[in-house]
């Protein structure tokens, strides 16, 4: 003997509440679609940044590298050179 009822069978739900659910889901979907398009952007642009930071700061280090070399002098010309 089988007494499995299907489930629209046990309890009925009014129309009216489902789209009313349906509504709400569909606006908080839409709302979760916005945020996670500004985060997206947020991301891109702090990407940007890091990058230009972290190419300011090897210029720094490059700069500071060719600073800690000794300087040679540059060959002065010769008195009949000039």
């Amino acid at each position: 003997m089988d007494h499995a009822t299907p489930a629209a069978a046990a309890v009925p739900i009014e129309r009216s509440l489902l789209q009313a659910r349906l509504a709400t889901l569909r606006s908080e979907y839409g709302t979760g679609q916005r945020l996670l398009a500004e985060a997206e952007a947020r991301a891109a642009t702090l990407r940007e940044q890091l990058l230009r930071i972290g190419g300011a700061a090897q210029v720094l280090e490059e700069l500071l590298a060719t600073a800690d070399e000794p300087v040679t002098p540059a060959a002065s010309p010769a008195p009949g050179d000039r």
